[in-house]
This record gives structure tokens, sequence and C-alpha cells, in this order.
């Protein structure tokens, strides 16, 4: 083998070993990016919030991992969201908006029903119809800037219902919940979208 072919070789498998590990290195570089990414994105703009206890069944069960956002958020009446009540409990607690600000709220416990405004809410997403008074009495218009929120496992959760957590104060809301992304099997929206 002559001289020249020799160094055209080495000079050819140079390049090649550049090439190789400037890919290795675009790759590293996207693989960085996109976890920075992932961490402003999650950091700055979603949560992640573990379910803690039943009250939320079947909708929702302990220990399932919700994502969840208070980007642009305003409470409606049907949206599950993530709030802290820590005189009640230290943990953030995930439950239903019942009701927003000006409205009222009636329970028939007899019945099982609970009325908005003086309509009856459908409720297909319930566990069974709501018996458990806890200390709720009459009928309660939720103040400006608060909600009134129940579990979906209405006779096992500690809700609005009960003085302790009472009407919720939107500025303690983390965020509504948008998708379960944990047990797999659970992965997708919670309104039944």
């Amino acid at each position: 083998m002559k001289k020249t072919d020799v160094k055209n070789k080495e000079k050819a498998a140079a390049a090649e070993v550049r090439s190789a590990r400037g890919e290795v290195y675009e790759w590293i570089q996207c693989l960085v990016f996109a976890l920075i990414f992932c961490v402003i994105l999650f950091v700055f703009f979603f949560r992640l919030v573990d379910v803690v206890g039943d009250s939320m069944n079947p909708t929702l069960e302990n220990a399932d991992k919700m994502v969840v956002s208070d980007l642009f958020y305003k409470p409606k009446q049907g949206d599950i969201v993530i709030f802290r009540k820590d005189e009640y409990k230290p943990e953030a607690l995930v439950k239903r908006v019942i009701a927003t600000e000006g409205q009222t709220v009636e329970i028939d416990f007899n019945k099982g029903r609970v009325y908005v405004d003086g309509v009856l809410l459908d409720e297909p997403y319930i566990a069974e119809p709501t018996r458990n008074q806890i200390d709720f009495t009459g009928i309660q218009v939720v103040p400006e800037g608060c909600v009134f929120v129940m579990g979906d496992n209405r006779n096992e959760s500690a809700d609005s219902r009960d003085s302790r957590i009472g009407m919720v104060d939107e500025r303690l809301i983390i965020g509504k919940v948008l998708f379960t992304v944990f047990p797999l099997d659970h992965i997708g929206s919670p309104y039944g979208d």
C-alpha cells in the first residue's frame, strides 16, 4: 500500500470519528435542552401532585399522580382542584368545585341530592348519593372569591360541608387537575372527556 493511501485512510477514519463524536454531542445537547425545558415547564406552569386518600373515588384513587396547572385559571363548576387548607391538613386536598362565588348550595340529605341555585346537579361521577351531612346546614351562599367543594366519594369526604374546611378561598387553590399520569391504567382526563 502506498503512503498516500494509508494517509487518506487515516484521514477518512479520523473524519468518521469526528463525525460520530459530533453526532453524540448533538444528541447529548438535545437531551440536556429537553430536560431543561421539562424542568422549567413543571416548575413554572405545571405541577405533579399525588392523590392522598379516597375522597375522590371513583374518579381519582389514592396515590394517582395528576398534572395540575393554575396558568390563567379561574375556578368553574365541575372542575377538580387541588388546594391547601393547612389548618385542616398539611397535605394538599383534591375536590370537585360544586359552586362558585354568588351561587347557592342546598343539599337534601334524605334524597342524597345537591342543588346549586335551585337546580339539581347531574352528578354521574359520584360514588353514591350524598347522605353524610357533617355540619352543613340550610342553604349556603358562596362568598366572593371562594368556591364550595365536595369529594366524589361523598359519604367518605371531608369537604366544604365540614366547617374545618368550609368555603375555599380561590387564593388557596394550587390549580386545576388536567389529567392523571400514573398508574398507567388511569392515564387520561378525570372529566370523562
